[in-house]
């Protein structure tokens, strides 16, 4: 078991999960277990070091002298062997067996320092007892011991509230489904759900499985897993992610994905690959890590060399080797960065940030351009009736609404569900029209409550109704359709896509960071520009086809830009890719299909921001993290070493032992306050 305590720091993968495809939960309360067995083992050795440490001290001369006392019987000092060689053992077991491995890999770490100082320490100590003239080291040894149970105690302790916002999505998927055939209900494992079946989610339920709705409206909180604090409105077809907690209506749900590929298996799954997965500032510290242990080792020589010959007897020199090499011990450095790794990685999973290449969640701080494809990331993305006209006294608003519903009803165009929606929200009942079809590229006709009624462009008007005069008052943004009944032009309708609530306050905060703001958009150039205006964006490029959005980033990065493109993580995948930073917005539960490096939840904007922001935190957190780790370091070997010896500045192997373990909690501490602001 100590073994694998090692192996995790040797890899620094301290957050390593099980790479299982599905959400077991037995598998991951093993891991939690072998964790909480670690914490435990660690705890039990440290407490037994404790007690004997009171003996161990009480008989060391060194103790007594500074005491004023003098404790001595026949074979005392062997007793003080005895008890500080079951310390060295029992309590330097973890260590030693680190050592072990770790010059077995040929990977000498954290470990092998450990190991070394205190085999060093013991090996003296027992010299001076079985005849070689000298002061013996057992009380240091034990107290060093005693630290450092301590240190890896309170580091593991860390490494487990780390990961725990992991063990926490893990916990949102519930064990056991309603499962609905005919009119039975039985209780089935959710594991055993397959694509198509159905299920039964009850009031204040959490969803089992993702799926679509088919049958009930309730209002979903998917805060958990979007970040998205506001309980969702559902309906039927309306699609559920599980995890999710269902308010006060009960729904049934068709089953689309098997527990193993949902959502959150998905989201559980890229969580741990980025937590393993190695950023450029992580690889740069395991080097810094890999140097500092050599240097430590060559350190420790060179001062136990230097003092030996500078006339000190043998135990002074070899205190300050011992001194220097566990100072120098890269815990810190070693767990700066996975600490910060294993809480943002969780952390953002829970706001609806999911980080699939932990290189562009950390290149986000150097974002100078970012490009929003299509406005439907910046607007709700769909047509609102914005303005109605009557232009007949004849008829009302409500009867131009039921009458181009009528016509539009069977259509799945955006403008046709505009118009829908406004029939809805008026409560208008909307008549069946027959012989409904297109007027090629002008619009659509039909026979409503037998007479021929059609919803027409501008164009078609102009062109059948040259005298009449055309409403020219249209907004920037807006389309307009209108009614014809029979043979009168009956009024218009003008539809606007809105914009998004959220995105006014987003462009604005990125302003503020200093990134420039444009849209890339298929969408017309009056859209395009009103959208780009109303929310003083830099810049607009409108009517691009897809395969043309990929040239448009090359140019900006040719003008030196450094470029996050957001889009649709399936259909702009080069775009995706050419841009330095690649997010994926409202992908889903199609995060994996999504070839983006980031991939947010949510179509909301604010979202970007506070990415960004995050990813910004996060190298800040990185960085303070290896400035702390390798600043101690600087500072405290030399005085380890015994430079300031002679002005009666001196620290001791307990001394070191206390700020190396300071260090590490100082480091775990520091990744333990990331927060997403939202």
């Amino acid at each position: 078991m100590n073994h694998q305590h090692h192996e995790m720091h040797k890899d620094h993968q301290h957050h390593e999960m099980h790479n299982e495809q599905q959400i077991d939960h037995s598998a991951h309360e093993n891991h939690h277990d072998h964790h909480a067995m670690m914490i435990d083992d660690f705890r039990k050795r440290f407490y037994v070091v404790l007690v004997l440490t009171i003996p161990i001290m009480l008989l060391s001369k060194m103790i007594q002298h500074w005491l004023g006392i003098s404790i001595s019987f026949p074979g005392d000092k062997y007793i003080l062997l005895a008890l500080s060689t079951f310390v060295f053992v029992y309590g330097g077991w973890p260590f030693l067996k680190g050592l072990w491995d770790e010059i077995k890999d040929r990977n000498p770490g954290m470990m092998t320092l450990i190991g070394f100082a205190i085999t060093v320490a013991y090996v003296y100590s027992v010299a001076t007892v079985l005849g070689l003239s000298g002061m013996d080291f057992f009380w240091e040894l034990t107290t060093l011991i005693l630290i450092m149970l301590l240190g890896h105690w309170i580091e593991m302790k860390s490494i487990v509230s780390a990961s725990r916002e992991l063990e926490l999505l893990v916990k949102l998927m519930p064990d056991i489904a309603h499962l609905v055939q005919g009119n039975q209900t039985t209780d089935v494992k959710t594991t055993s759900l397959k694509p198509g079946d159905i299920v039964l989610i009850k009031p204040g339920e959490k969803v089992t499985a993702d799926g679509d709705i088919s049958e009930g409206t309730t209002s979903l909180n998917e805060s958990m897993l979007t970040g998205e604090s506001k309980p969702v409105q559902k309906q039927q077809g309306d699609k559920v992610i599980a995890g999710s907690i269902n308010g006060n209506g009960a729904i049934k749900v068709t089953v689309s994905h098997s527990a193993a590929d949902s959502y959150l298996s998905q989201v559980v799954k890229l969580v741990q690959d980025a937590q393993k997965s190695k950023s450029k500032t992580q690889l740069l510290a395991d080097k810094a890590a890999r140097w500092l242990t050599i240097i430590a080792i060559v350190s420790g020589i060179v001062t136990f060399l230097y003092w030996w010959f500078d006339g000190k007897d043998l135990s002074f020199a070899i205190e300050r080797m011992v001194t220097v090499i566990i100072i120098c011990c890269p815990h810190a450095l070693g767990l700066a960065i996975p600490l910060v790794i294993a809480k943002s990685t969780a952390l953002s999973a829970k706001h609806g940030l999911l980080i699939k290449n932990r290189t562009d969640f950390e290149n986000s701080r150097k974002i100078t351009t970012l490009v929003f494809d299509k406005t439907g990331t910046l607007t709700v993305g769909r047509f609102e009736v914005s303005r109605l006209k009557s232009l007949e006294s004849e008829f009302s608003e409500n009867e131009i609404v039921r009458l181009a519903a009528a016509v539009e009803g069977s259509s799945e165009h955006p403008i046709a569900t505009g118009i829908m929606e406004k029939a809805k929200s008026l409560k208008v009942s909307v008549p069946a029209a027959q012989n409904v079809s297109a007027i090629t590229g002008k619009g659509i006709k039909g026979n409503v409550e037998g007479t021929e009624v059609s919803v027409v462009s501008p164009a078609f008007i102009k062109e059948q109704f040259p005298s009449l005069h055309i409403d020219d008052n249209i907004q920037t943004g807006e389309t307009v359709v209108y009614l014809v009944v029979g043979k009168t032009v009956a009024g218009y309708i003008a539809l606007a896509d809105q914009i998004r609530p959220e995105s006014p306050a987003a462009i604005a905060s990125l302003k503020k960071m200093g990134i420039k703001t444009i849209l890339l958009t298929g969408d017309n150039k009056i859209v395009a520009e009103s959208v780009s205006d109303s929310l003083g964006m830099d810049g607009f490029i409108a009517e691009v086809l897809p395969h043309q959005k990929l040239e448009k980033i090359k140019e900006l990065q040719s003008r030196g830009e450094f470029v996050a493109m957001t889009g649709d993580g399936i259909n702009d995948a080069p775009a995706l890719a050419q841009a330095n930073v690649g997010i994926a917005i409202g992908s889903g539960s199609d995060v994996a299909a999504a070839t983006a490096g980031i991939v947010l939840v949510n179509s909301n904007p604010q979202d970007v921001v506070s990415l960004i922001q995050f990813g910004k935190a996060t190298y800040r957190k990185m960085i303070q993290n290896l400035a702390w780790a390798t600043g101690y370091n600087v500072i405290a070997m030399p005085l380890a070493a015994g430079v300031l010896y002679h002005q009666g500045i001196l620290l001791s192997p307990a001394a070191g032992a206390v700020l190396m373990t300071v260090s590490t909690v100082v480091v775990a501490i520091n990744a333990s306050t990331l927060k997403v602001r939202k």
